[in-house]
């Protein structure tokens, strides 16, 4: 425990290797050879898909109930905003408390909410407060769930297996984004919102099982943090003295605000581009999930990581997504969706493992809830933003701006990094597939 007064030293994490070794493919999964986070990543596919399933649902159901596109606005802010006005106590809390016991909290909460939900949709008797209710509940849970989960990683799997493991469950996080609207979307034709709603109740109960069931005995429990003024504080002066973390965030405010409202451009391309209807939105949002999938194959083989990686994956993200929306051709469209979607992945999973792996496991819980506060506040503002563009100007205008952004700002911070001698262009003719390339400047040896 840190006692209060005490201040982290920045130092206390080593910086990240920049030179890059890639695992065999046996390797890929080596995580997994951990009992408790086997337990915890096969109940993450199912949580996780289920979450977004929940929003999706839920929106669907203010919708039907009222025909109020405004309240369904309303709607995903109370699911949003907690992240953005709590985010930051929450990562307090998970500094100081169990992370584990969190988890079982934050989960328990999504069974018993999302149950009485289904309940009251599938006898009839809902009101569109109790739904308003349900997601403002369901947002203030994520809150405090995101930055302990996060957190909880090391806890299971120690330091030699930490950044597979967080590739793996960020691939998992990411996929159900892209997943879990259109299965949620599928289960709504079929079977109706409270059903789609209560599918994740047990979701969430599968999580709780998990939890419960792990060994104990096995968790590496991170020292807690005790209570003290300025926790938050401490935590921005240092977040912003590591580029590590630092730059990580903000090219994440760039990509979730503009590049990671992905449903809301494949639906407009449905309709209004290509008038594939739902038909078409399923097969985009599935060419974009097995990118996605490549991508955290690819991510999770890599045994260390390079932040000039995370600038070249963002701004890859970038121009792909801006190819898509000019695309002369259907199928070139449909092949840069598999490029974007890998894309995304690499980056999201190297900007989270790259944050994660520069912190010190005190102060781990406050790091990461900013970064989710960037993540979903940034999604939830974006979806408002492309969504205007989309419908005044088109999807194609929707895919240009929502890459275009994201490339420019990645482009601006690699230039910025190789000013400030952190990289540089390297030449080698002798590997004439990889002429160009990028590379930490060599320092020169002391005289």
């Amino acid at each position: 425990m840190t006692a209060p007064g005490d201040r982290l030293d920045p130092g206390a994490t080593e910086p990240i290797p920049v030179i890059g070794e890639r695992q065999g493919f046996r390797d890929t999964f080596s995580a997994l050879a951990v009992f408790n986070y086997r337990l915890y990543f096969l109940a993450q596919i199912f949580a996780n898909t289920g979450g977004w399933m929940q929003r999706v649902a839920i929106d669907w159901l203010v919708l039907e109930l009222t025909g109020d596109v405004g309240l369904v606005g309303l709607t995903v802010s109370l699911q949003f905003a907690p992240t953005l006005i709590l985010g930051a106590w929450a990562g307090v809390v998970s500094d100081r408390f169990s992370r584990r016991r969190l988890l079982i909290g934050t989960q328990t909460v999504g069974v018993v909410v999302n149950a009485v939900l289904a309940t009251f949709v599938l006898t009839g008797v809902v009101q569109t407060w109790q739904v308003m209710v349900a997601a403002a509940v369901l947002g203030t849970s994520t809150a405090i769930d995101a930055p302990a989960r996060a957190a909880f990683m090391s806890e299971m799997v120690g330091p030699a297996r930490l950044r597979n493991a967080i590739s793996l469950n960020a691939g998992v996080f990411h996929l159900g984004g892209l997943a879990g609207p259109a299965v949620s979307g599928a289960m709504i034709v079929v079977i109706g919102s409270g059903w789609s709603i209560a599918v994740n109740a047990g979701t969430s109960l599968v999580a709780v099982v998990a939890l419960l069931s792990m060994r104990k005995r096995e968790l590496r429990p991170a020292p807690q943090a005790v209570r003290a003024r300025g926790q938050i504080r401490e935590a921005i002066r240092y977040a912003a003295s590591k580029p590590t973390i630092r730059w990580p965030i903000v090219l994440l405010a760039f990509v979730s605000v503009f590049g990671m409202n992905l449903p809301v451009l494949l639906a407009a391309a449905a309709d209004d581009r290509y008038g594939t209807g739902a038909a078409g939105y399923g097969l985009y949002s599935s060419l974009a999930a097995l990118g996605a999938f490549l991508g955290a194959l690819t991510s999770a083989r890599r045994r260390t990581l390079r932040l000039r990686s995370i600038v070249a994956a963002a701004c890859a993200y970038g121009l792909v997504t801006a190819f898509a929306g000019l695309a002369p051709w259907y199928f070139a469209f449909l092949s840069a969706l598999v490029g974007l979607g890998l894309a995304r992945l690499l980056f999201a999973t190297g900007a989270e493992s790259m944050t994660q792996l520069s912190t010190n496991l005190v102060i781990r819980g406050r790091i990461m809830s900013f970064y989710f506060m960037v993540l979903l506040g940034g999604q939830a503002l974006g979806g408002v933003i492309i969504g205007f563009v989309a419908e005044q100007f088109g999807p194609q205008a929707g895919f240009v701006v929502a890459g275009a952004v994201p490339a420019l700002a990645a482009l601006v911070i690699g230039i910025g990094l190789a000013r400030a001698r952190e990289l540089r262009l390297a030449f080698d003719l002798r590997r004439p597939w990889r002429p160009v390339r990028i590379e930490p400047r060599r320092e020169r040896p002391a005289a």
